[in-house]
Parts: structure tokens; C-alpha cells; sequence
């Protein structure tokens, strides 16, 4: 039996060649087949150069075990989400590496209704199937059959049911694809605005799908993969500037004057928009960077209800409290509507909305809240032991706190500022949020102090 460093808490994760190749690929299409029994499976994958052939020895996998595979090329992930709910199929599986670098690749899959299939649903019987590598013999009478398709047109059906055409006013957009999936989906929208005689234009930026990224790994998060998006805002005068991430699974947002906005302050933008659509629904968000969140949902009526960090547990939540949005600081955005999951494309164009409707720049509609609650941004130390790091932290805190939460790593709020501190589900580092009440000197010293003593 071989050990399949590949698989991870969430999804399916490797280096090319030892960890993730056409052999492994073909291994987790059987088990998938073996453990799911699906009927039919979506598969897609994004621009990677190793990503059709992936998937294409993923779906013999799929086929060998006598299920039908329905192909629809290039595509981000939230497709196959939205193909597997929208054609009610068995389940689907997107090869992706979104934003690793370029000597990985990936996949990410979900059962029926689009459902996460993680490590405590169903991902660790795939990977123990994998790694045994013990299949049946093919029967080429049983074998699925293999067919592509295009869901693009319903897909952009449903994006477009998130808002009014009629509210928009003239809007000049700056779009930076990062040369990832995203740019078909921005063309199509662009051809259904142009119909729809929405007074949209659209610059866009690192636009072709290309995967060899000749303008580096698409991931906004990164304050170096944020300059061509600022720069071309600032160039064309736009309204608001909007980046993807590889598989477009997330979109980073920045302002008139070409300003990154923290994704924080976008849930809250959000939460207060579907509020206001639906009043008293439930907003999901997580630990790590919340007041601001909390203060805007019961502003507007509605429950803020904490869950810990992740696209598993988040969706799961969703679900079990029917929550109308969730959203986490990292520039995840879920939809009750889109089958409670993450999406990428249904953000900007709320918030696009937003501008339009408020008569407000984004910065403006955001700016008192970045006042009210300012925020450190996530801040990562790669440590030696990071449990005893983080002890070290807890100790010297805990006693003054007026509040403690141990819902994803620790939580500890004081009168007028709180901080998240949590290890890594993904890699050996320790993640740092700080958030205080209208005070930014406080905020950073006490960034400072617990970074001093994390790193002591």
C-alpha cells in the first residue's frame, strides 16, 4: 500500500509527479466511484497545464467503476458546484490548484446538492481506496459512458438572478482574471450586460487563460499580486477594481483610488445587503476577525451566528442554520441561493450593485467601519513548536480576559480589543488576527506585543 501525501483536511493537494499524477488521478476516480456509488459525476478543471490531463484519467477512473462522466472543460470551481445542484447529479470533482504554486495541481469534490466531501465526510475513505489500489476488474460492458457539456448560459442565468439590472448606472470595472479560469465567465457576463443594455464597461486585465502564468500564481491575497489590478483602476479611472484567484473560487476587492479592502469589511458590506433583502436571517461568519460583522447583522436584525474557520464546517453551518450568506476574511463568500456554497462571481457583482444603488464609492461605504473596528489582516509566523507558542500567548492573556472562545484555536476579547490566534489546517505556520474598538494605536501595540511573544 502507498501513503497519498496528496490528500489534505479539505480537498486534494500535490507536487506534481511524486505526489499527484495520471496514476493517482485514475486511483482517486475508482475510489470515489467505490465509496460515493454515484450515477453520474461533473468533473472540470482550471488552466493548469497538467489539469485536462488529470481529469481526463480522473474520469477513466470514474468510468472504469460504471459511472457516467459529464466534462465541462475549462472551468472554476463554483461550475462545478453549480453544475452538480443545477442537473441534480451524484456528485462532481474540480482539478484544481487554485493558488499553490506552479509545480502543484489538486482537486476539490462534493457529493450530491454540491456538499463538501472533506476528511470527516467521506475524504479519508476515499484516500485509504486510493491508496490501496485494490479495484475490481474492468467490465467494459459496465463501463460510464464520457461527454461534454457546457453549463455556461444557466450558470449565468443564476449569477444574474442576484441582482437588478435596472439599478445599475454607469460603471467602469477593472476585472484582473490573473491569467486563471475566470475570464470565459467575465466574457459571458460582459455579452449578457451588453443585451441586458447594462451601462457596464469592463477593462480587463492578465485576461487570457494561460497556465504557465506569465504574470505570476493569481492570489490577491499577496500584497505583490495586487499592483496590476490598483495600477489599472488608477489608469482608467474605474469604479472599482476586482482580482480572482486561480480558480475563481474568490475575488478581492479594491476601491476607486485602487485600495485593497480587507475581505472582513466585504462580509459586512454583504451580511447588511441580504438583510436588508431578508430581515431577521441568519449570517454566518467566522472567529478570527468578528465585531465588525456582529455589530452590522444586529444593526440590521439579523442573528450572527460564529463558526469555525473553513469551507466544510462553514457550508455544513449553513445548512443546519438555512443562513440566507456567510462570508469569512478571507474572501470566501457563501449563498444559500447557490446551494450554500462559495462563490466568487456573486460578490462583485452585489457589491457592484451597491455602488450603484447607494450612490457611494466603495471606500465610502466602507470607510466608517474600517474606523470603527480597524484590523491587524491575518499575520503568519512559521514556528518551531507552534502549540507552545501559542500556550506561551494564551498564559500571559487569559487572566484579564473578559471573554473566551475556542471555536477555531483561541479567541480572547478584552473591553475594547480582541485577538484569534490558530495553527495552520494547511501548513506548519500560526495565524494571528487583531481587531480593536476605533483604535488603532492600541491595535497595534497589542499586534506587536503578541507577535514578540509568539516569536520569543
Amino acid at each position: 500500500m502507498t501513503q497519498l501525501s496528496c490528500f489534505k483536511a479539505y480537498d486534494i493537494r500535490g507536487r506534481l509527479g511524486d505526489e499527484l499524477n495520471e496514476d493517482i488521478a485514475y486511483r482517486i476516480g475508482r475510489a470515489y466511484a467505490e465509496s460515493v456509488k454515484p450515477k453520474k459525476v461533473v468533473v472540470g478543471g482550471d488552466v493548469r497545464l497538467t489539469s485536462e490531463s488529470l481529469k481526463l484519467a480522473l474520469s477513466r477512473g470514474l468510468q472504469d467503476a460504471g459511472t457516467d462522466v459529464l466534462d465541462i472543460g475549462l472551468a472554476g470551481t463554483e461550475e462545478v458546484y453549480f453544475a452538480t445542484f443545477h442537473l441534480a447529479l451524484d456528485g462532481g470533482i474540480e482539478v484544481t490548484a487554485s493558488h499553490n504554486p506552479i509545480d502543484y495541481n489538486g482537486m476539490k469534490l462534493v457529493g450530491a446538492g454540491a456538499r463538501p466531501i472533506s476528511s470527516d465526510t467521506g475524504l479519508l475513505a476515499i484516500q485509504r481506496l486510493a491508496e490501496l489500489n485494490q479495484f475490481s476488474a474492468v467490465d467494459p460492458a459496465a463501463r460510464g459512458s464520457y461527454q461534454q457539456i457546457s453549463v455556461l448560459d444557466a450558470y449565468i442565468d443564476h449569477l444574474m438572478g442576484y441582482i437588478t439590472p435596472t439599478h445599475f448606472k454607469p460603471l467602469k470595472l477593472v476585472i484582473n482574471s490573473g491569467n486563471g479560469a475566470a475570464g470565459h465567465v467575465i466574457d459571458a457576463l460582459e455579452k449578457r450586460f451588453q443585451q441586458l443594455k447594462m451601462p457596464i464597461s469592463l477593462i480587463k486585465v492578465h485576461h487570457q487563460a494561460d497556465g504557465t502564468f506569465p504574470n505570476g500564481i493569481p492570489n490577491p491575497l499577496l500584497p505583490e499580486c495586487r499592483q496590476a489590478t490598483r495600477d489599472a483602476v488608477l489608469a482608467y479611472g474605474a469604479d472599482m477594481g476586482i482580482a480572482f484567484d486561480g480558480d475563481f473560487d474568490r475575488c478581492f476587492l479594491f476601491d476607486h483610488k485602487g485600495q485593497f479592502i480587507e475581505g472582513y469589511y466585504i462580509v459586512g458590506l454583504l451580511a447588511e445587503a441580504f438583510l436588508q433583502k431578508k430581515p431577521g436571517a441568519k449570517i454566518i461568519h467566522d472567529p478570527r476577525l468578528s465585531w465588525n460583522t456582529i455589530d452590522v447583522v444586529q444593526a440590521a436584525g439579523g442573528q450572527a451566528v460564529i463558526c469555525k474557520t473553513g469551507h466544510a464546517f462553514i457550508k455544513q453551518r449553513m445548512r443546519e442554520e438555512d443562513a440566507i450568506y456567510g462570508g469569512e476574511m478571507s474572501a470566501h463568500h457563501y449563498f444559500r441561493d447557490f446551494a450554500y456554497c462559495d462563490s466568487g462571481m456573486i460578490p462583485w457583482l452585489l457589491v457592484a450593485e451597491l455602488l450603484c444603488v447607494k450612490n457611494k464609492t466603495l471606500e465610502q461605504m466602507v470607510q466608517d467601519r474600517m474606523a470603527a473596528y480597524p484590523a491587524s489582516g491575518e499575520i503568519n509566523s512559521k514556528l518551531d513548536n507552534p502549540t507552545e507558542a501559542i500556550e506561551r500567548v494564551r498564559a500571559t492573556y487569559q487572566p484579564e480576559a473578559i471573554c473566551v472562545d475556542e471555536t477555531d484555536g483561541i479567541s480572547l476579547a478584552f473591553a475594547d480589543w480582541r485577538f484569534n490566534l490558530r495553527s495552520s489546517n494547511t501548513e506548519p505556520v500560526v495565524r494571528l488576527n487583531v481587531e480593536s474598538r476605533a483604535n488603532k494605536i492600541l491595535l497595534d501595540k497589542k499586534t506587536n506585543e503578541i507577535l514578540n511573544l509568539l516569536r520569543r
